[in-house]
């Protein structure tokens, strides 16, 4: 697959959105398939992987590890695992790209594990704080040295014997939360974390799938997670369902561009990932789901999208965990909906790839949309229909600003350009070529 040039530029679709495109594997399950399969005895098959570069560093990792993971010619991946207790000390850095998940979660699993490991990254996540997943899991019996602040390059000296946790995550985090229950894979007795709201559950899901013993008791003020330490986790295989973050950006070009009506089949449809689309259906937008199944431990369905009037609603900053990543690109449909949304403490917004509060800010800005920042509140004023466009992008190298730019693209007077769109190979390497087979024109600047 060609790489996607540095600068693109976005001219708005020459005629409505159609077809039927399927988006790539969910890159959120994708990093936790190979991380789990290779804490598996015996040999896992996963189907859909998605190869973007952060998931890739994590298959490099695995490798590094211990693990045997290979791609088969019809695009299966194996791995052949060491169990819990049974990686090894790489010989090399680990370096991670940009993923921050595949860091703070390794973080977890090596933790636990009596190696020595020094991981890195690219710039951009070398800048994001490991803090708030080394602190707790120091407590196991790890010992970690980082820069000042907390941030990559990373030194680990994994515990020789690991102590369960028990931990309240201040902040929802499903990294940190996933995070904690890797390491206590390999602790003997129970590992508890408790969340002050329910996060992505990917990793409960998977560890069920993978044989552990998982207990999950929720009511309205938290969320507490108890796993038993020291399973033997069983290969199992795994069909990794269209990721929702990416599907976002195809549903937002088809809300952008007037009568488009697209299909997006098999998007996973986790409802602690789909806060998205319970937003944008508030906001009056036309989507329904077709076939839904269970693939995996995980809800998938069809997702129908069709052109028509939005308006502008309040967002709570309840509804954050469930749609960390889609602020970005639901600030787009916001500026072509009909009055004002406010998206509410947006705060972990500004410790992603970029700082995303102020990056999305300057994105509409940049593009003739009215947009307010108000302490870590993103607000949005749309009048209806597309704004004029003719901006130039900063990216930041963060992928979601990237693409969020260009999905603005499709439905702006005048194009948008990206300074820098390469960093969207992290997680979503078919975005261009998805888009415009869909009917966006989308193409180097």
């Amino acid at each position: 697959m060609d790489a996607i040039p540095r600068k693109l530029i976005s001219h708005r679709a020459a005629a409505p959105l159609a077809g039927s495109i399927a988006v790539p594997g969910d890159k959120s399950i994708s990093h936790r398939a190979l991380m789990f399969g290779a804490l598996a005895v015996g040999e896992t098959r996963i189907a859909g992987l998605l190869q973007g570069e952060d998931v890739l560093r994590t298959a490099a990792a695995m490798r590094a590890l211990g693990a045997e993971v290979a791609l088969d010619a019809d695009g299966t991946w194996r791995v052949a695992g060491r169990g819990v207790g049974g990686l090894v000390e790489p010989a090399d850095v680990l370096d991670m790209g940009n993923s921050g998940t595949a860091a703070r979660l390794l973080c977890g699993i090596l933790a636990s594990h009596p190696v020595f490991a020094v991981m890195t990254g690219d710039a951009s996540l070398r800048r994001r704080p490991m803090r708030r997943v080394t602190e707790p899991l120091a407590a196991c019996g790890a010992r970690f040295a980082t820069r000042e602040g907390g941030r990559l390059p990373l030194a680990v000296e994994g515990a020789r014997d690991a102590l369960p946790l028990d931990y309240r995550v201040p902040v929802p985090s499903a990294q940190v939360k996933s995070a904690l229950l890797l390491c206590g894979l390999n602790a003997p007795g129970i590992t508890r974390v408790e969340e002050p709201e329910a996060t992505r559950d990917h990793t409960e899901n998977m560890l069920r799938h993978f044989g552990a013993s998982v207990r999950v008791e929720a009511d309205l003020r938290r969320r507490v997670i108890e796993l038993q330490g020291q399973p033997e986790l069983r290969a199992a295989d795994i069909a990794v369902p269209g990721d929702p973050s990416s599907a976002a950006f195809l549903i937002a070009a088809a809300l952008l561009v007037p009568g488009s009506r697209l299909t997006i089949p098999g998007v996973g449809l986790n409802p602690l990932r789909c806060g998205l689309f319970a937003t944008l259906a508030e906001m009056g937008a036309d989507i329904v789901t077709e076939n839904p199944r269970v693939q995996g431990g995980e809800p998938v369905g069809d997702l129908v999208v069709t052109h028509g009037p939005l308006r502008g609603v309040d967002v709570p900053w309840e509804q954050a965990p469930s749609m960390i990543d889609e602020y970005p690109v639901l600030a787009v449909i916001a500026a072509v909906a009909s009055g004002t949304t406010r998206m509410r403490g947006l705060k972990e917004l500004r410790v992603k790839e970029s700082d995303r509060v102020a990056a999305t800010a300057a994105l509409l800005a940049a593009n003739g949309v009215r947009v307010e920042v108000d302490g870590d509140d993103l607000i949005v004023h749309g009048n209806g229909r597309p704004p004029a466009g003719g901006g130039v992008v900063a990216t930041h190298m963060d992928h979601r600003i990237a693409m969020a730019a260009l999905t603005l693209g499709v439905a702006t007077e005048q194009p948008v350009v990206v300074d820098d769109a390469a960093c969207i190979d992290t997680s979503f390497p078919e975005f261009v070529a998805l888009m415009n087979r869909a009917g966006a024109r989308l193409a180097a600047a």
